[in-house]
């Protein structure tokens, strides 16, 4: 037993972070007689018993929602407004802390979450007519804050590409966290965008072992790829940070002090790190994966986990969700520092400027000044 799991002698799910086994109760998923997250990874194990597993297939529904710029009071991030162009992530990373957001619609932040996308052709049309209202005042959009915006789907629906462009038609300025060198897809607009300080792009890198990356994040882009856009974007004259995220201790954090020298070699403008999450449906997901991949640590990484969470799996609260204590998180915060000294590269802020916005027309009409 790992922390009230049991092991699994079954292959893991091929090409997903969850293994599939998990349902939440909250919501009253567990009442349901048949989930389908339960029910397709079942499917799949039993016909792989006689020959290859199954693949699990991934679906795209369209929705249309009637506001798409969400707002918020955070005091622990960086911004008060953000796009998701997609709910739903088939980047399937195991510790991604979206991934609870799924069992508000009924549907299993397992493997649901990465099979079962939404994506929201009507994005770009929805912002316009937020940012022609008389009271709007600009500031930063934030992209990627909850689903990658250039996960695969992005190159069918090209929604991102749409906001960026209409960014770039109203002088908005806008920031992109991803973990996808997809990306590079739109660099001409984002180099132009640069030039007036309308973005900065984030890329998360979190290890540089390929294999472990292809079990923690099974379809995002391989680290190299990752670190290749980095310079890339850097070349273009695009404002870049480099996040060494999530750092999960005893499965990634050997791998702080190199990823920070090979991003600071490319000349990104900056370097974080963010320590493990593991809010709600999250921690048992994480667990199983754990159980599956790393039985032999599981017990090790939760307990250092818990210590720089206050004993706990995760600490939601605010003003420290995103400051973990103890020795542990003291140790990660001193290695980050030291390798930060000795690559030469210290903290930069982003100044992107508000001041150039200029609203959409409303109606055809034209503007007056």
């Amino acid at each position: 037993m790992f922390h009230g799991i049991e092991r699994r002698f079954a292959p893991p799910v091929s090409g997903r972070g969850a293994q599939g086994s998990l349902v939440p109760q909250r919501f009253g998923l567990a009442a349901r007689e048949e989930d389908g997250d339960w029910r397709d990874h079942m499917e799949a194990l039993a016909r792989s018993e006689g020959g290859p597993p199954v693949k699990l297939r991934t679906t795209v529904t369209e929705e249309r929602p009637k506001t798409i710029l969400t707002f918020n009071t955070s005091p622990d991030i960086g911004f008060d407004r953000s796009v998701n162009a997609y709910r739903g992530c088939e980047h399937g990373c195991i510790y991604c802390f979206a991934r609870p957001t799924h069992a508000y619609h009924d549907l299993s932040p397992g493997l649901d979450f990465e099979t079962r996308l939404f994506a929201k052709p009507n994005a770009a049309a929805l912002l316009r007519e937020t940012l022609a209202k008389p009271r709007y005042t600009p500031r930063p959009i934030a992209m990627g804050t909850n689903t990658d915006p250039y996960q695969p789907i992005e190159r069918r629906y090209r929604i991102t590409r749409q906001v960026l462009e209409l960014c770039m038609e109203t002088r908005h300025p806008v920031t992109i966290t991803t973990k996808s060198d997809r990306v590079l897809d739109d660099i001409d607009l984002l180099a132009e965008m640069a030039e007036q300080r309308l973005v900065a792009v984030a890329i998360s890198v979190t290890t540089l072992d390929p294999k472990l990356s292809s079990k923690l994040e099974p379809r995002a882009a391989a680290p190299a790829k990752r670190l290749a856009a980095l310079g890339r974007l850097v070349e273009a004259g695009v404002p870049t940070h480099c996040s060494i995220a999530p750092v999960i201790p005893a499965i990634t954090d050997e791998y702080m002090e190199d990823i920070v020298v090979r991003a600071a070699a490319l000349g990104v403008d900056s370097i974080g790190w963010i320590p493990l999450r593991l809010p709600h449906e999250v921690a048992p997901l994480f667990r199983e994966w754990l159980s599956v991949h790393f039985p032999e640590r599981g017990d090790k990484v939760m307990h250092i986990v818990q210590s720089i969470r206050g004993g706990k799996d995760n600490d939601p609260d605010f003003f420290t969700r995103l400051k973990p204590t103890g020795v542990w998180a003291d140790l990660f915060r001193s290695r980050f520092r030291l390798a930060c000294k000795r690559a030469g590269i210290g903290k930069f802020m982003f100044e992107l400027d508000c001041k150039r916005f200029q609203p959409p027309l409303r109606g055809g009409q034209l503007r007056l000044f």
